[in-house]
């Protein structure tokens, strides 16, 4: 199993700037696509950014503020949120694509969910 580790959430007042991580552990062989989604109370759960194939994605609400990034030797993506605006306050989640050494070291594919970590903007 992959297992992913949130951390970095917060209070922030607008216009701040906050970094998640999303740490994966197992015997991971190779991420396909990472990315990070958020969910506002009562709205449903949304893409905010990805990699993939070596490209980044951004939803067009956090164009030019947010930055996704990983570090492949640390098995960790990164979200760098700047510029903080109140609608940005959600329950923020990773998800992880990709392939593992299961038991008997068989490869597997895995998606794996994050825990999520709250992102609150105010002042």
């Amino acid at each position: 199993q992959v297992q992913l580790v949130e951390s970095g959430g917060g209070l922030v007042q607008p216009g701040g700037s906050l970094r998640l991580s999303c740490a994966a552990s197992g015997r991971i062989i190779r991420f396909n696509a990472m990315g990070w989604y958020r969910q506002a109370p009562g709205k449903e759960r949304e893409l905010v950014a990805a990699i993939s194939s070596g490209r980044t994605m951004y939803a067009d609400s956090v164009k030019g503020r947010f930055t996704i990034s990983r570090d492949n030797a640390e098995n960790t993506v990164y979200l760098q949120m700047n510029s903080l605006k109140p609608e940005d306050t959600a329950v923020y989640y990773c998800n992880l694509e990709g392939s593992y050494f299961g038991d008997s070291s068989y490869i597997l594919n895995f998606s794996s969910w994050g825990q999520g970590t709250q992102v609150t903007v105010s002042s």
